[in-house]
């Protein structure tokens, strides 16, 4: 759970978008996944650490805002005097979080050739030419999702500060906590956020890396963002100091294709873009900019999820139009986490995946039954493996840490391709 406190004694900021219990239901977890094999424990994983503090815990319980940023929220919101703001933060979040992505042109069009073969057969239907596509217009209207780009001024930045400023921070906290405790000598030096709105990741990235941090680079199109955003920095002012030094503000990406930054960040800004064209564009170009790791968040929706699914594969699967850093990339981290901030996340990578994905990643939420754990794994393959942990046969150690994992940490376990699979029905033994 990754949840953040400082605004909620202002306008009662986590009673909106969190608590969003979504869990699968016990009988879905219980079915088994194609492939299960034999989990394997005899290397010496804890390391003398308890098993509720095993190596592959990466969950992150509780993030407060820093109160340097609390403070100046506060300031900000009661020096706007603005009326109703629950009532704006209330309709902005119901509208985030009920958008879809854009009905791309093929898609539109398909839909009119449909509904016009539709029309034409029906008898009843008889018209001219143009009075068919005026109707075939019209059903369009009914039936396809109006997307509209928002469009934020000083007033509608305001509200997305009340409405996301604590949720933002703790999603994007969760993800630099992963490469922070995975790969604690990482010690990065740049940071590029793009979309950065009010500017949760250079908070976020300054309270994991602020010794290392030296340059953070924020772009967003929206002036009124980027001007809100520099208040918070500066305690709710225009000229105060910045609490977090280093920070640049601009509207449009760097142009030279030879800069590179050590974090690049997309928070909650791919579902912004118009289409999947210009998505695949940013994607390719924060990957070009990326030196290390390329951290994408988007709303935990199907639609958030479906973003996350395209930018990693481009990444993955698609060719670089400029070659001018030829490591690979590979999957770092990827979770879904349905607690009080529920969102998506993916973490990708520059180099070899080896070490980084030694232990499978637990993919959905344990399901503890007397004397057995069932847990749903996602290997460093690729595969999907459902794993029966037990006591007697994979060792007590191993069984008390799986009982104590939770959805998106690491099962520190091998999973060997050549043991044969293990059988469900196996009675389970203390």
């Amino acid at each position: 759970m990754a949840t953040a406190r400082g605004l909620g004694y202002l306008v009662k900021l986590g009673r909106w978008c969190r608590g969003l219990q979504v869990a699968p239901q016990c009988r879905t977890l219980a079915a088994l996944v194609p492939g299960v094999t034999q989990v394997d424990n005899k290397s010496d994983f804890l390391e003398k650490r308890r098993y509720r503090k095993h190596p592959g815990i990466l969950h992150l319980p509780h993030v407060r805002l820093p109160q340097a940023l609390a403070d100046a929220a506060q300031l900000l919101l009661l020096e706007s005097a603005m009326r109703n703001v629950e009532k704006q933060v209330q309709t902005l979040t119901n509208y985030l979080w009920s958008r879809h992505l854009p009905v791309e042109p093929e898609e539109l069009q398909r839909r009119a050739m449909d509904l016009e073969k539709k029309f034409l057969d029906n008898p009843d239907l008889s018209q001219t030419e143009e009075k068919l596509h005026g109707t075939v217009l019209r059903a369009l209207r009914r039936t396809t999702y109006h997307w509209q780009e928002l469009s934020y001024n000083d007033g509608l930045s305001l509200v997305y500060m009340a409405a996301r400023l604590d949720g933002g921070f703790a999603a994007v906290s969760r993800a630099f906590h992963e490469i922070r405790t995975r790969i604690p000598e990482f010690q990065p030096q740049t940071l590029m956020d793009f979309g950065s709105g009010i500017g949760s990741v250079t908070w976020a990235a300054h309270s994991t890396w602020g010794q290392s941090l030296r340059e953070y680079v924020c772009v967003d199109s929206s002036a009124a963002m980027l001007g809100l955003a520099e208040k918070l920095l500066k305690g709710g002012s225009e000229s105060g100091k910045p609490n977090v030094p280093g920070v640049f503000f601009r509207q449009f990406l760097p142009v030279s294709p030879k800069v590179q930054f050590d974090v690049v960040v997309s928070a909650f800004s791919l579902s912004e873009l118009p289409s999947k064209a210009a998505r695949t564009e940013v994607v390719q170009t924060l990957w070009r900019k990326t030196g290390h790791f390329l951290v994408l968040v988007e709303n935990g929706t199907k639609a958030g999820h479906c973003l996350l699914m395209d930018a990693r594969d481009l990444v993955l699967k698609g060719k670089e139009k400029l070659t001018l850093d030829p490591r690979p990339g590979f999957v770092f981290a990827p979770n879904k986490k349905p607690k009080e901030e529920k969102f998506s996340m993916v973490i990708l990578a520059r180099g070899s995946p080896e070490e980084a994905n030694r232990w499978p990643r637990i993919t959905q939420p344990i399901l503890k039954r007397p004397r057995h754990v069932h847990c749903h794994l996602c290997c460093p393959d690729g595969n999907m493996q459902h794993a029966v942990i037990t006591a007697r046969r994979h060792g007590r150690d191993l069984y008390r840490c799986a009982r104590s994992s939770s959805w998106g940490d690491l099962l520190p376990v091998i999973t060997p391709s050549k043991i044969p699979p293990s059988p469900a029905e196996d009675p389970p033994e203390s």
